[in-house]
């Protein structure tokens, strides 16, 4: 039974009714421009077919009540009375409530049943999946405008500002605005949005090392501050605005760590706009290229990968039909990424799973990934 099928179920069960309406949003992988994003650049993710699903109708009462099939619990919350509570699953619609009650939308209570198979904590952006199938069940159950864009801030400001997560755009706003069979290149500074479409005969395969990002917030909180103090040198609001040849004249004046952390960032932006055209003109072998390129520049320069992380893109690339590899993510662990030929995806996966787990003792999973739609609802009864 299909996770739709199951939400849809479970509602019938509950509630002795079809569901009015089922929504569905989906997690993220990026294939190109990490830590890019808070640097107003660009990145390359695509949405997956693998999602956040709530069947839900609308309720009079001011309240939202869901049911976690993943958590096997309910959770409920007050909208004219919303407050922080025990910081788990719930704060994430709780907050995405807050931050379109602060926008002005007037919110409508619903109850529902939600499931998702996006997995958790592997840099798969479940969390932004799940803020955005809240946004779109408030949206049909309040009939306010879906501009994809202004969602996605708003999934954003929830994830900043009440669960305390300082995340970029990237992710709410691929799980907003991504379509099917094309990844979307993203400029971080205007969310200006281009669908380019995966290379004909290629599959992307997500490779979870099964490591957790353990340094990823402080560490992502030093990059960070790196970064902005190289921009503050060169004199310009982000590193985005630096061009190579800019950095190649002046980067001497930078102590070496700093001016590791700018060599990443301007070459990213550069292979991240590189790459869009590449898969645009459906070059699989340049966009391979560019990806391994990533792999190197974040493990060398900006230092964010870990043993496992370099294992497992070791690994993937002897394979037969694989284009390129690379970490994705905040780093320190997590998953990697391959470009892999369609056909011998997999043979690949399996190839690899078996490997990695012959050489780190841990056991891996590998997901065979197609290039899903973003935030919608899929049925109405």
């Amino acid at each position: 039974m299909s996770l739709q099928q199951r939400v849809i179920q479970r509602f019938r069960d509950q509630f002795d009714a079809p569901p009015p309406f089922v929504v569905r949003a989906p997690g993220r992988v990026n294939l190109i421009g990490e830590h890019t994003d808070y640097n107003d650049g660009f990145v390359l993710p695509m949405a997956i077919d693998r999602a956040i699903w709530i069947a839900l109708r609308p309720r009079d009462d001011g309240t939202v009540w869901i049911h976690s099939l993943d958590f096997d619990e309910d959770a409920s919350f007050s909208l004219s009375a919303l407050q922080h509570g025990s910081g788990d699953w719930v704060e994430y619609p709780k907050g995405v409530a807050w931050a379109l009650q602060g926008a002005g939308y007037h919110l409508r209570g619903w109850e529902g049943i939600v499931a998702g198979d996006v997995p958790l904590g592997a840099g798969l952006s479940s969390s932004a999946a799940l803020e955005l199938a809240t946004a779109r069940a408030f949206a049909a159950t309040s009939d306010l405008p879906w501009d994809a864009a202004t969602m996605a801030r708003l999934g954003q400001k929830a994830e900043n500002e009440w669960v305390g997560m300082n995340c970029g755009i990237m992710d709410q706003m691929i799980s907003a605005a991504g379509l099917a069979g094309h990844a979307l290149l993203i400029d971080c500074r205007s969310l200006e949005t281009d669908p380019v479409p995966l290379p004909p005969g290629t599959a992307v395969v997500v490779m979870d090392t099964a490591t957790r990002r353990g340094l990823v917030d402080s560490e992502y909180n030093v990059r960070r501050a790196q970064c902005e103090a190289a921009a503050r040198y060169f004199g310009v609001p982000a590193l985005r605005d630096v061009s190579y040849e800019q950095f190649r004249v002046r980067a001497a004046g930078l102590d070496e760590v700093t001016r590791r952390r700018a060599h990443h960032v301007i070459t990213e932006n550069d292979r991240t706009l590189q790459a869009a055209t590449a898969m645009g003109r459906g070059d699989a072998v340049e966009m391979g290229r560019l990806m391994d390129d990533s792999h190197t520049s974040m493990r060398d320069d900006f230092e964010i990968s870990c043993d496992e992380l370099n294992t497992m893109v070791a690994i993937a690339r002897q394979e037969p039909g694989c284009y390129g590899a690379r970490m994705t993510g905040g780093g320190f662990g997590g998953c990697a990424v391959a470009l892999v030929h369609a056909g011998a995806a997999p043979a690949f996966a399996g190839r690899v799973a078996a490997n990695y787990q012959q050489t780190t003792g841990l056991t891996p999973s590998l997901y065979i990934c197609q290039a899903a739609s973003g935030a919608e609802v899929v049925a109405t009864f």
